[in-house]
């Protein structure tokens, strides 16, 4: 009997690394046709926000970790102490920021999720100094603050694994819908 009952535990344990294996060589990620990551950039003058869309198949198990990082620049006018503005010559770095998005493993159904990032804001200082925004005297300010966004890159992970880093890129400004490269 205690030979039947070692037989029965190897068979068990051979059985549950097999599906475990089956499990794992099935996991085979890719964009669903026509589900490639295309996001959305919202302008709000000194304010913008990006939210991605994509459709992923073949999928594992495990939570599906999607990161989007955005950054951009900002053009400034340049207010004197009078309060007469000229245009500001510089582009002032703004970003990056980084937004999560966590859909869990339960919400993955067959190996396939559709899903839409949270924003990720970027948001460009109200004021800068005037050496900053490239204006004519040090003591004036920039003001009214004109924010671009130049950069996205998105990644994905699931299990702890990077499936996918996917980005866009353009120093004079992305904008609208922008599809990303993977």
């Amino acid at each position: 009997m205690r030979s039947h009952t070692r037989v029965l535990l190897v068979a068990a344990v051979v059985a549950v690394f097999g599906a475990l294996s089956a499990v794992a060589l099935a996991a085979s990620p890719h964009f669903k046709h026509g589900g490639e990551p295309v996001c959305t950039i919202t302008n709000t003058g000194s304010s913008s926000s990006t939210t991605c869309t994509a459709s992923l198949s073949g999928l594992g198990g495990g939570d599906l970790v999607i990161n989007v990082t955005v950054s951009g620049s900002a053009v400034y006018q340049c207010q004197n102490h009078g309060g007469q503005t000229a245009p500001g010559q510089n582009k002032v770095l703004v970003g990056p920021v980084t937004s999560p998005t966590t859909i869990p493993a339960d919400q993955v159904k067959n190996g396939t999720v559709t899903f839409t990032t949270n924003p990720a804001v970027l948001t460009a200082p109200t004021t800068v100094s005037g050496a900053a925004a490239g204006c004519p005297a040090t003591n004036w300010t920039g003001v009214n603050p004109t924010l671009t966004v130049t950069n996205i890159n998105m990644t994905i992970s699931q299990g702890g694994s990077l499936l996918f880093t996917c980005s866009a890129s353009n120093p004079n400004g992305l904008s609208g819908t922008v599809s990303l490269s993977c």
